[in-house]
């Protein structure tokens, strides 16, 4: 295999021969393979996209650079859910303890926040204590005993992709469909699951910015799940607008925390059940999907969905007791509102500007290092179709930074489009 030829070959289009992929991954993981010729083999991915069997070689070849861990011998389903990001998006910490208190195993390989969106591991840090770095057998264990464990990639778990998608986020190559597919399914499949949701996302707040290239990728997505045994459901939803009622990281933590004692937003507990009941009918634990949604609502209403909730930050060394006081927590400094310029009714909001805005308040990372401020977060007092008047608040947005707070209202001032005519917002777009 001589590189410059491969990359070469994938430039023009050709398939390359899964010995040779492979050699060259592992070239690049054990440092003989520059990062200059990744960038070029990813850029010519990019271009040019993969063939089915090279597509499934990529995945075999991730996973194959790192351990699998095997939940083989335990009794209830193991499964997980992905999210392709999005702004708002907290669903995570709310399902996988419903679903563990449902009697499913959930071992959930977590990321943190990437561009404008969102990350489950940046949100999960505000809880004072709280341990997002396990050791695999650890991770293992607490599956085992809790039911549940969320934690980041580890350098054992598939550390081709994990090099390759720092790579990927300098270059101008995330947005590729293969090496998606293959970052999201290689990390899943090496949990040693048995079942996957995958919440797709499109609109102006996604990825994938149309349907058309949201039902490529989850074509996809079930097509390498089904290769490797992983049984594969996808729901597509709207990123048009951002998912509950607030966007940030100490505030989705509380909003999740209401969710699961029966008081989140309406638009949450949509997507987190139809989420979740998928999972419940790829267990045969329920017969439809009606069945699944209301086994969830009754665990939320019995508070045993909130008890795990609990057994997770306690078995992770976050401190339970400063759940009790959740309200008094992580308190911003500043605060700035947002108001309508106009009456009518809101009939857009621009998501990638609000989650662009979320990271100019603290929540995300503009650099390597960047320090995140568990206080910055925003609330949305209205959401699409909603009727306002003029000098109604439209948000409220708020940190511990003056100057980033300055920063962000220049942002948010362009997000909200206020018209005439009442638009409706499609919040599930398939239900199969």
């Amino acid at each position: 295999m001589i590189p410059a030829e491969l990359i070469t070959h994938k430039r023009e289009g050709q398939t390359i021969p899964p010995k040779d992929l492979e050699a060259f991954v592992q070239g690049y993981v054990a440092g003989t393979i520059p990062d200059y010729q990744m960038s070029a083999f990813l850029m010519a991915v990019f271009f040019q996209g993969m063939a089915k069997e090279e597509l499934f070689s990529l995945v075999e070849i991730m996973i194959s650079s790192g351990q699998r861990l095997d939940f083989s011998h335990l009794k209830p389903y193991v499964a997980d859910k992905h999210s392709t990001g999005g702004v708002g998006d907290k669903v995570s910490l709310i399902l996988a303890p419903l679903l563990a208190a449902a009697g499913l195993a959930i071992p959930m390989l977590s990321g943190r926040g990437l561009g404008h969106t969102g990350g489950t591991l940046d949100k999960l840090e505000t809880i004072p204590g709280f341990k997002t770095t396990l050791s695999l057998k650890t991770f293992q264990k607490q599956v085992e005993t809790c039911g549940l464990a969320i934690m980041g990639q580890t350098e054992d778990i598939c550390p081709a992709d994990r090099k390759m998608y720092a790579l990927r986020d300098v270059t101008g190559t995330v947005p590729s469909i293969p090496l998606i597919c293959g970052s999201i399914m290689s990390k899943k499949i090496a949990e040693g699951i048995q079942g996957l949701v995958i919440d797709v996302k499109t609109g102006n707040g996604a990825f994938m910015k149309t349907k058309t290239q949201a039902q490529e990728l989850a074509h996809w997505l079930v097509k390498i799940g089904k290769r490797f045994g992983v049984d594969t459901d996808v729901v597509f939803t709207s990123m048009d607008q951002p998912l509950g009622q607030n966007a940030g990281l100490w505030c989705e933590v509380v909003e999740a925390m209401e969710c699961l004692q029966d008081n989140g937003p309406a638009d949450t507990m949509e997507v987190t059940y139809i989420l979740g009941a998928k999972l419940l009918l790829q267990a045969g634990l329920v017969k439809t999907i009606e069945e699944g949604i209301k086994q969830q609502k009754d665990l939320i209403a019995s508070g045993k969905a909130f008890e795990k909730w609990q057994s997770l930050v306690e078995a992770q060394g976050g401190d339970v007791s400063a759940l009790d006081h959740y309200k008094t927590l992580h308190q911003p400094r500043y605060q700035e509102v947002i108001l309508a310029p106009q009456g009518g009714y809101i009939q857009e909001m621009n998501t990638y500007q609000l989650g662009m805005a979320a990271v100019q308040l603290g929540c995300g990372r503009l650099q390597t290092g960047d320090f995140l401020d568990p206080t910055a977060g925003m609330t949305f007092h209205h959401k699409i179709g909603s009727a306002v008047k003029a000098g109604e608040p439209l948000l409220t947005c708020f940190n511990s930074d003056r100057t980033r707070l300055e920063l962000a209202l220049e942002t948010l001032r362009q997000t909200v489009i206020i018209g005439d005519e009442f638009r409706n917002h499609e919040l599930i777009l398939n239900n199969e």
